[in-house]
């Protein structure tokens, strides 16, 4: 076994790490350790977007630049990648197009949310179509302005990102890319000793050995809401493995039938696949994070975690998905609805890992419908979210699949929804109303600061109504349907 430090490219210098206590953010290194200020601390929890910076790495032959909030990443997440942040990436003698574009546009005024929007749309500008303002507005959704407003902002990126990258990163792009490909040599990185560690194994059966060893070690995957149990509620995490050098755990096999996930799939990677599966996954996933959250948030970790309010659990179990799991040498797979035992209790055992999830694909008689209620469209966690699978028979339901998010401790279908529907043809309104109301039988809902119960309840009804109407087939201007989702109803 080969073990090296955490390693990464900074300002053109590999940078081993050897000192630093396994918790450490990304954000933490980089102003007390670098003294690279530039990068702002404001919510310390991933929302805000002012600690945003740019990991540059290879993915498939290609360099990518993904923004993340450098707050709630560990330090060792990094491995691998080019760290680069605010001070970087003005030219010599002159401003980066993106910060010359802020400047001419207006797009700042006290200063403190603008290096974290330079560097969302520096990573947009590395982007090879052309920004119009929806996809600067994508850009900028986990970015927070206090006091500018948003319309110089998007001004500016429209106007700076134009499609082809013309920087001095672009002209130096072969030359990185090189040295990021030995970066990727298959060694295990670790960093502390056998009492406090972050451990990055870059095989399954290292990770199954550390495991079995340290159990109660913490499995860390995109950091998204281990990140805040550091910054938030402050938990001493002593003992770190981290999934991210694991290849096999990032693959996408897409076959005819279903696609599977291996767990550290992020789900910027993960959206485009489930969007051919459903256009109504693909809208959730926009709206499941900003992208700096979607570049390092992964589908097993959001599994994993187990949140009674997580996105992609009810989405999943709806469709039907399987869950792998690996303890040792040891392989099973259960229904990911069986996953889920009580809040925050998963069917896992201690030293066990979630290890790849499995979606199947729609059948020609299969419908599917998946709909968010939050207070704010973007960025936001889900109030409650309900997902709809039927089979039909012409008219006729011959099965049913439906699963709520944030109506109990833990994601779960609706049994009782369900039994109303089979059966039953599903142009009648009559039908809608019954498994509408069947939902008081499935859920006992939540109370607490998000939503009352009695609001919960209802828009679960309520959206559990609109997916049977949609379905239906009722015209758009009856329900509402977003835009994206008229291509797939004009195809039903």
């Amino acid at each position: 076994m080969t073990v090296r430090p955490i390693r990464f490219l900074r300002r053109g210098r590999l940078v081993d790490v050897t000192d630093a206590h396994p918790r450490t953010t990304l954000l933490d290194w980089l102003r007390l350790r670098e003294r690279a200020v530039g990068t702002k601390e404001g919510c310390a929890e991933g929302d805000c977007g002012a600690c945003t910076v740019v990991l540059a790495r290879l993915r498939d032959g290609r360099m990518v630049y993904e923004p993340v909030n450098a707050c709630i990443l560990l330090l060792g997440q990094v491995d691998g990648t080019e760290v680069i942040t605010v001070e970087d990436i003005a030219e010599a003698g002159g401003l980066h197009p993106v910060q010359a574009a802020m400047v001419k546009h207006h797009g700042s005024q006290c200063g403190f949310c603008t290096p974290g929007i330079v560097m969302s749309l520096f990573a947009l500008y590395h982007e090879d179509a052309p920004a119009d303002r929806t996809t600067a507005g994508d850009a900028l959704a986990g970015n927070l302005c206090r006091c500018t407003g948003y319309r110089p902002i998007v001004d500016a990126a429209v106007e700076a990102c134009t499609g082809k990258p013309a920087d001095r990163f672009a002209a130096t792009e072969t030359s990185s890319a090189k040295v990021l490909a030995a970066l990727d040599d298959g060694a295990d990185a670790w960093l502390g000793d056998a009492d406090r560690f972050f451990a990055a194994p870059a095989g399954e059966d290292l990770l199954g050995r550390i495991l079995e060893n340290a159990a109660d070690a913490t499995i860390l995957a995109g950091a998204t809401d281990v990140g805040l149990w550091i910054n938030k509620a402050l938990q001493p995490l002593e003992r770190i493995v981290w999934l991210g050098r694991v290849k096999a755990l990032q693959t996408i096999e897409d076959t005819p039938d279903a696609v599977a996930f291996g767990a550290t799939v992020t789900h910027a990677r993960a959206l485009p696949y489930l969007e051919a599966v459903d256009p109504d996954l693909g809208e959730l996933m926009r709206r499941f994070g900003s992208r700096q959250v979607r570049a390092t948030g992964t589908v097993g970790g959001n599994i994993a975690n187990g949140s009674p309010i997580g996105d992609l659990a009810p989405a999943l179990i709806a469709l039907g998905a399987t869950l792998e799991l690996r303890k040792g040498e040891r392989l099973r797979t259960i229904p990911l609805a069986d996953f889920f035992i009580e809040y925050r209790k998963q069917d896992r055992e201690p030293g066990e890992y979630v290890r790849r999830i499995v979606v199947p694909k729609l059948g020609p008689s299969e419908r599917f419908r998946c709909l968010k209620i939050t207070k704010r469209r973007d960025e936001d966690i889900s109030t409650t979210l309900g997902a709809v699978m039927l089979t039909l028979e012409g008219d006729l339901v011959i099965a049913a699949r439906i699963a709520f998010g944030g109506m109990a401790g833990t994601p779960k279908r609706a049994p009782a929804a369900e039994a109303q529907l089979v059966g039953q043809s599903i142009k009648q309104a009559a039908t809608w109303r019954a498994a509408a109301a069947a939902l008081t039988a499935d859920y006992k809902p939540l109370d607490d600061h998000r939503a009352s119960a009695k609001y919960r309840m209802q828009a679960a009804q309520s959206v559990l109504v609109k997916a049977l109407a949609e379905i239906a087939g009722l015209p758009s201007e009856t329900t509402r349907i977003h835009p994206r989702k008229e291509a797939s109803l004009a195809a039903e």
